[in-house]
């Protein structure tokens, strides 16, 4: 009898994670949405970029590299994100903070900070006119 309830105890359990799979899914990829560009007149050859990118629960970016010559500010505008450039630490920056990276940083970690609440930031990019792509996964 005691092997029969484990048994069903462990199918019980199996079909419980089955069921919560669909409810625990969610985008697990970023989406970046451009915002504006416009090349910085009293700058040649330099531009400003600014992009929206948006975490739904749980997403991250994968590690990157951005634009060699690239500058960026980013502000978080709802929720919260965890943020590691280069070798520092993995920060935790919530609505109305910033940071910032400098040109060739490793931007190793990027992640909603939370589960269930959506995350949004504001990149902006001072970045060479013809550095192209602004970001590029690391291998």
């Amino acid at each position: 009898m005691k092997t029969f309830l484990t048994a069903v105890a462990a199918g019980c359990a199996a079909l419980a994670l089955l069921a919560a799979a669909p409810a625990n899914a969610h985008d697990t990829r970023e989406t970046v949405t451009p915002n504006f560009a416009q090349a910085i007149p009293n700058v040649p050859g330099k531009s400003l970029v600014a992009v929206i990118v948006e975490y739904p629960p749980g997403a991250a970016s994968p590690p990157h590299l951005h634009a060699r010559s690239a500058f960026i500010y980013a502000y978080v505008l709802s929720g919260a994100v965890e943020s590691q450039v280069n070798d520092g630490p993995v920060r935790t920056v919530h609505a109305g903070e910033s940071f910032h990276e400098p040109p060739g940083a490793r931007h190793v970690v990027s992640r909603n900070a939370s589960t269930t609440v959506p995350a949004r930031l504001l990149a902006v990019f001072v970045v060479d006119s013809d550095d192209k792509p602004l970001t590029t996964p690391l291998q």
